[in-house]
């Protein structure tokens, strides 16, 4: 017999949790996350928003079982969906749950329990409804973000570079994206080069934020000298205040 959506085994959370809460109580009752890719794992960790559904469901003779599907938003605005079963056809009728990374596997693994099939006639669609996607200002690139604005901050020289609240949130960083800025010209001269860049990070909470990044050789010895600002406004003032000194 099929089962309505509200008597199934499924109890969301009291609370709202984050997208990385959802996928470690997914992972750790699961008996076999282990077998999923590092690489679906490592997507997952920049997830901006989750949804849990009730895929379908049977219960007969004391048995049941239930499949959910679990889908999240990801930093890219594309989606991933992880299914997991959950049975008590093991001994001792303790419930048993396993994800699987697409819909067939999961098919797959509820033909192996002595229920009926998984068919259409045990189906309760469900729209996954997630929140809409979010409108970024820039394409982001997941490498190694966190670690670049760690590595940005340590080379700024500025004695007013951004501080431990700015680096606090630069850990959380996902994605990252490096832009040369253009437009009002400094007064450089005489061999002296000013280069100013934007460094623009997506949070793990989804949030954006930038810092600002002048490169110039307005140095005793001609080096190259980096200062980091936490406003374009900021980075541009330093800009012409260094120009002058040597205009």
């Amino acid at each position: 017999m099929s089962v309505p959506y509200e008597t199934a085994a499924y109890e969301p959370p009291d609370s709202p949790e984050s997208p990385e809460e959802h996928l470690a109580r997914l992972l750790g009752r699961a008996l076999n996350s282990f077998e999923l890719p590092d690489e679906t794992i490592r997507r997952l960790d920049c997830a901006l928003a989750h949804d849990g559904s009730l895929h379908s469901a049977h219960h007969s003779a004391g048995l049941h079982r239930e499949t959910y599907r679990h889908t999240w938003l990801l930093a890219d605005g594309s989606a991933l969906t992880l299914w997991e079963l959950v049975h008590n056809t093991a001994p001792g009728d303790e419930p048993q749950h396993e994800v699987y990374l697409d819909e067939e596997e999961v098919r797959t693994a509820t033909a192996r329990l002595p229920l009926p099939p998984d068919t259409s006639d045990f189906e309760l669609p469900v729209t996954v409804q997630l929140l809409p996607p979010p409108v970024l200002r820039q394409v982001y690139v997941p490498d190694g973000s966190a670690d670049h604005a760690r590595r940005l901050l340590r080379r700024a020289e500025n004695p007013d570079r951004p501080g431990a609240e700015t680096a606090a949130l630069l850990a959380t960083a996902c994605a990252h994206r490096i832009t040369q800025a253009f437009g009002r010209p400094s007064r450089a001269g005489r061999g002296l080069s000013f280069s100013l860049y934007e460094h623009a990070f997506l949070l793990g909470d989804g949030a954006e934020m930038s810092v600002w990044e002048v490169e110039h050789t307005v140095t005793p010895d001609g080096r190259h000298m980096c200062e980091v600002y936490v406003s374009e406004d900021a980075a541009r003032d330093a800009m012409e205040r260094r120009a002058a000194q040597v205009s």
